[in-house]
C-alpha cells in the first residue's frame, strides 16, 4: 500500500513540476495557479495578511513579539498569526494547496521546500530580493542551500536561520566520571559505556527512535564512516558497507547504554528525558538549548557532532529555515514587507537568540549574543570550518520527506528492536532514494 501511495504522490508531483517548468519557460514568473490556486496579486500593501508559523507553540512567543514590532512600524498592516506544529505543517500545506486556504506568508524549511515549490505554490523571490536591502545582508551559503533545495535553482524562501546537529553533554556527570568532553566518536562511545549504570537508572546516551529519527541516524552514520558524498553517480552511498557498519555500531547503544523507552522517542520525549534524568548525552540540534538552560543551567555544554580521531568532522546538512511568499496571496506587497522585516537585523537576531540558532542575516550573526552562546558560536564555526565536510541531503527530491519519515521511521524502530538488520534497513532506504533520484532527473532535464 505504501509503495503505491508513494508512486501516486510522485506522479502527481511530476505533473506539478512539469507545469511549473512550463510556466517558467513562458516567462510567467508570477502566474502559477494550477494545483496551488489562483495567482493572487500585489494588493494595496495594506490590510490583513496571514502568517503560518511552521513550529507553532515552540516559537509562538517570539513570533508574536516580532509581529507586534512589525505592526507598530506598519500600522496599516495587520498580521494574523497561525501556529502549526512542526510535525504536521507539511500535510497542512499539502491540504491547503489542493483545497485552498494557503497563507500569504509561511515558514518553509528546506526539507519541505521542493515539494511545495513543485506544486506551484510559492512565489520566486529573486527579483524582490534584488531590489531589497536584504539583497546583500543574507548569508550566501544559506541562500545557496535554499536554491539547491528548490526545483529550478530559484529562491523560493528567504532564509532566516540554520540549525546544526549538537551533542549535548552533562559536564557534571563527565567530571564526576573523570571523562573528557565527547569531541570524537571514540570518546563518545567510551563515555556512553562508562556513564551507564542500569541499577541506578543512569544511562550514557538517549537515542531518538521515534519521529525524526532518520536524520539523526544518518548524521551518526556518515559522521563515523567518513563518507562525504550522498551520491556516487546516480546511486546513493547510504548503504555503503562503511555506513552499514557505522549504523550497526550506533544502534548497538540501544538498551545497552540507553533506556529501552527510547524506541518511541520523539523530540519532546527525548529532551524531557534528558533534562530531568541522569543521562549523560543527547544528540539534538541547537533548538533545544532553551529547554536545557531552564533545567540544567551550569551543568551542561553543547558541541558540534563528534569528529573522527584525526579531527575531521563529517556531518549531514541541516535544513535552512526560511519564509516563503505564496503565489495565491492577494496582498503580496504587504506580505513581502513582513518577510523583509522578519529577516532584518533586529528581528532576525531576536528570533535566533530565542531559538539558539545561527542567524541568516549577516549583521545579526555578528551580535554579541552569538559570541556569548558557546553552542551557537561553535555551530557557526563548524558550518564553515576547513576540516568540516558536509554531506548534502537531497532535500530537492519531492519524495524526501516521505522516504525519510513515513516510510522508514517504523523500519528504524525494527532495527533498534533487533527485528531488522542495519544492512536491510539501509538497502531498503537506498532503493527508495535511487528510484526518487531517477524520477527527479527524468522530470528535471
Amino acid at each position: 500500500m505504501k509503495s503505491s501511495i508513494r508512486r501516486s504522490r510522485r506522479a502527481a508531483l511530476a505533473v506539478a513540476l512539469g507545469s511549473v517548468l512550463a510556466l517558467t519557460a513562458t516567462a510567467c514568473g508570477d502566474d502559477g495557479s494550477g494545483a496551488a490556486g489562483d495567482k493572487g496579486g500585489d494588493g494595496s500593501g495594506k490590510g490583513e495578511i496571514t502568517f503560518w508559523d511552521n513550529n507553532g507553540g515552540v516559537r509562538t512567543d517570539v513570533w508574536k513579539e516580532i509581529i507586534a514590532d512589525f505592526e507598530k512600524a506598519n500600522p496599516d498592516i495587520k498580521v494574523k498569526y497561525v501556529g502549526v506544529p512542526s510535525d504536521s505543517v507539511q500535510s497542512k500545506y499539502d491540504t491547503a494547496i489542493q483545497g485552498g486556504g494557503l497563507p500569504d506568508v509561511g515558514g518553509v524549511g528546506a526539507a519541505m521546500l521542493a515539494e511545495i515549490a513543485a506544486q506551484g505554490a510559492l512565489e520566486p523571490l529573486d527579483g524582490r530580493l534584488a531590489k531589497s536591502e536584504l539583497g546583500g545582508q543574507l548569508n550566501a551559503k544559506f541562500l545557496d542551500g535554499v536554491r539547491a533545495a528548490g526545483i529550478d535553482g530559484k529562491t523560493y524562501s528567504v532564509p532566516t536561520s540554520a540549525n546544526n546537529g549538537t551533542l549535548w553533554y552533562r559536564t557534571d556527570l563527565f567530571q564526576k566520571a573523570g571523562l573528557q568532553a565527547p569531541t570524537t566518536w571514540t570518546k563518545f562511545y567510551e563515555a556512553a559505556d562508562k556513564l551507564t549504570d542500569k541499577d541506578k537508572n543512569a544511562f550514557g546516551y538517549t537515542i531518538r527512535g521515534g519521529s525524526g529519527s532518520i536524520a539523526q541516524a544518518l548524521d551518526a552514520t556518515y559522521g563515523q564512516s567518513g563518507i562525504t558524498e550522498f551520491w556516487n553517480g546516480d546511486k546513493t552511498t547510504v548503504n555503503d558497507p562503511k555506513n552499514v557498519a557505522a549504523l550497526g555500531k550506533y544502534v548497538g547503544l540501544y538498551k545497552k547504554d540507553t533506556p529501552s523507552a527510547d524506541v518511541n522517542n520523539d523530540f519532546t520525549k527525548m529532551v524531557a528525558q534528558w533534562d530531568s534524568g541522569t543521562i549523560g548525552m543527547l544528540s539534538h540540534n541547537l533548538g533545544s538549548f532553551g529547554d536545557h538552560q531552564k533545567a540544567l543551567a551550569g551543568k551542561f555544554k553543547g558541541i558540534p557532532a563528534p569528529t573522527q580521531d584525526d579531527g575531521t568532522r563529517v556531518q549531514v546538512s541541516n535544513p535552512v529555515d526560511g519564509l516563503g511568499l505564496f503565489k495565491s496571496s492577494k496582498n503580496k506587497t504587504a506580505a513581502w514587507k513582513f518577510i523583509e522585516f522578519a529577516a532584518s537585523h533586529e528581528s532576525n537576531s531576536k528570533w535566533n537568540k530565542t531559538a539558539g540558532q545561527v542567524p541568516a542575516n549577516l549583521e545579526a550573526a555578528q551580535d554579541s549574543w552569538v559570541q556569548a552562546s558557546e553552542p551557537t558560536r561553535l555551530a557557526a564555526e563548524a558550518l564553515t570550518g576547513a576540516t568540516t565536510k558536509i554531506v548534502q541531503l537531497p532535500y530537492y527530491l519531492p519524495d524526501w520527506n516521505t522516504i525519510s519519515k513515513a516510510d522508514n521511521e517504523p523500519n528504524f524502530q525494527k532495527v533498534l528492536l533487533g527485528k531488522q538488520s542495519a544492512k536491510d534497513f539501509l538497502d531498503t532506504l537506498a532503493d527508495q532514494l535511487n528510484a526518487a533520484q531517477a524520477d527527479w532527473k527524468k522530470n528535471h532535464k
